[in-house]
């Protein structure tokens, strides 16, 4: 894990100088992928260049932003926190027109990431500082993410990444630096994007472990369909990872630039 950490963090260095970036800003929403660009950017960069903006909403947690903060002090960067409620309710009050007689569901979530999307950007463009996408392969390649939404910014740092692998590099991360620097419950939490009441991204997914293991079976190894279900896996869950990797293509095709560092893990 050790040079997949130095490439990641040169990769960040590289591109915003390339761009003429010397700051960096991205949403801390307490999970785990952005404890971790926010882990590498302080490396890239230096914790006085990096800024992490906790965004919560009616959904988000006490704890997820008691481990935002507790990480922006592990990492001594700049952290504001700025709610959301009041935006997402009054977006919801002006489509309440078209969206009457019509139950919450995925276009209410998807506003939320979107208005964050917003306001990284808002921020961006007035103070400086490129937004860093803090999404992990997995979830880009099965569509678990919103367009214009968490998706938005300029350097997609972490997508070469499986969230099994996300993972493996902050625990190692942390035990490098001897020291609990991507705090201990970000990473035993169950992980969920905080959209609705309850949410895991077990109710939409597989367990990462399978749904990362059929996705490297596919994506990196060329495998068919027929040929993962013969290596053991449940057909029906083969169906439906495949089925959400292929119909999510013009979401994939989307994302910002990234950082591929596939190499180091083969």
């Amino acid at each position: 894990m050790k040079k997949v950490f130095e490439a990641l963090v040169e990769g960040i260095r590289s591109s915003l100088s390339a761009c003429r970036f010397n700051s960096a800003l991205l949403g801390l929403s307490g999970g785990l992928d952005s404890a971790l660009v926010a882990t590498l950017a302080k490396e890239a960069l230096g914790n006085e260049n990096v800024r992490g903006i906790s965004m919560p909403s009616l959904y988000s947690s006490p704890e997820s932003l008691e481990d935002a903060k507790e990480l922006s002090e592990n990492l001594g960067i700049r952290y504001d926190v700025l709610p959301i409620t009041n935006c997402f309710q009054l977006l919801k009050q002006e489509l309440a027109p078209i969206f009457k007689n019509t139950p919450e569901g995925l276009a209410e979530e998807n506003m939320q990431a979107r208005l964050r999307g917003i306001m990284l950007m808002s921020i961006s463009n007035k103070m400086g500082g490129m937004v860093l996408s803090t999404g992990n392969k997995s979830e880009i390649c099965v569509g678990y993410c919103t367009l214009y939404g968490d998706t938005c910014g300029g350097l997609a740092v972490i997508n070469d990444l499986y969230k099994t692998e996300v993972y493996k590099l902050s625990y190692w991360i942390n035990d490098y630096f001897n020291k609990p620097i991507i705090p201990i419950r970000t990473l035993t939490k169950a992980p969920s994007a905080e959209l609705r009441p309850n949410q895991k991204d077990q109710d939409s997914l597989p367990p990462y472990e399978i749904l990362d293991a059929i996705l490297i079976l596919h994506i990196e190894e060329g495998k068919t369909k027929k040929e993962i279900i013969q290596a053991g896996f449940d057909s029906k869950v083969v169906d439906q990872v495949i089925s959400l990797f292929n119909k999510n293509k013009y979401k994939q095709m989307q994302m910002p630039p990234g950082l591929s560092i596939r190499h180091l893990l083969n």
